[in-house]
């Protein structure tokens, strides 16, 4: 299978590393935001056409789909642009920045039949998958998940630590990873939201600290706090709090609440979330099928994150 990237920074290279892992398929154009970084990649990666140019990345001869890692303000455009050229999509999170443009997306999909797939790699990362098989198999029930996700960004920098363009949004991309896992997890929409922000940074323009709150039809809550201003460990630490058994998962890892470590070897065939993601999206598109965290599964996270925004607008 011929796909193309778009991107070129940390989670585009994340994406690349998963690919070289997975047979059958070859990534045959690259577009990026920047020139000589673009080619850089492309170099190292043996991508044989550069462009920044969308269109032309689509264009190259036999490419099914595309697998969208660019900066989040434009996923909605690029998403709607893969669908309508024909292409398969998958657009890390979040889908969009807005209810409106994510169910347009939605709404493109339908129309097209293409198989378009977000990146909520929570979903595939081993940790999380392990919990969800004992949720599915009635061995846990959630009581709380406690979720903590910190990072420094006074200055505007990318998961490498690199200077970039744009700035991401603690609602809207980083919450939204945690909104949509807590609701896959409980398999309900949050049946109650609760949403504070601190101070608006003057040069940049968002919030750098939240605490958002959600409930499930059934009970079980979640706190998720947010910060761009933490200095010392850094990304998404998450506690699950169940009936039977506390457990800690940070990212692909997963340990009890006393710090003994959980074998995930059995869980699936990569203990990589993200090739775990790419395989699904993969694997979809051959096989005609809808995959798992669809643009129409997605919608259930934007509702909610819509709903958190409100609150945060009436203050």
């Amino acid at each position: 299978m011929k796909i193309c990237i778009a991107g070129e920074g940390a989670f585009a290279n994340k994406h690349l590393d998963a690919l070289e892992r997975i047979d059958g398929v070859e990534v045959v154009s690259i577009c990026g935001g920047v020139r000589e970084a673009t080619e850089q990649v492309a170099a190292a990666r043996g991508i044989p056409y550069v462009t920044l140019d969308l269109a032309e990345a689509l264009a190259q001869p036999g490419v099914e789909a595309a697998i969208l890692a660019t900066p989040t303000p434009i996923h909605a455009a690029q998403a709607k642009q893969v669908m309508c050229a024909g292409k398969h999509v998958l657009v890390e999170i979040p889908m969009a920045d807005s209810l409106a443009d994510a169910e347009e997306l939605v709404r493109v999909q339908e129309e097209t039949g293409v198989v378009a797939m977000v990146d909520h790699v929570r979903r595939f990362n081993p940790s999380h998958q392990w919990i969800h098989h004992k949720i599915a198999a009635g061995e846990l029930r959630i009581q709380q998940m406690d979720v903590q996700t910190f990072f420094f960004r006074r200055t505007n920098t990318n998961a490498k630590g690199e200077p970039r363009s744009w700035t991401d949004h603690l609602l809207w991309h980083h919450a939204c990873h945690t909104v949509d896992l807590f609701q896959y997890q409980t398999g309900a929409p949050a049946a109650a939201v609760t949403a504070l922000q601190g101070p608006i940074h003057p040069r940049l323009g968002i919030a750098m600290d939240m605490a958002l709150g959600m409930k499930s039809p059934d009970g079980a809550i979640c706190t998720l706090s947010l910060s761009f201003n933490n200095q010392g460990p850094l990304g998404t630490f998450f506690r699950y709090i169940c009936d039977n058994g506390t457990f800690l998962a940070n990212y692909d890892d997963l340990c009890t609440g006393d710090g003994e470590r959980i074998d995930l070897s059995g869980v699936a065939v990569s203990t990589d979330g993200v090739e775990l993601a790419d395989r699904e999206f993969l694997a979809a598109v051959r096989e005609g099928r809808e995959p798992n965290s669809s643009l129409a599964q997605g919608l259930s996270a934007m509702r909610t994150l819509e709903r958190m925004e409100r609150q945060l607008a009436d203050g």
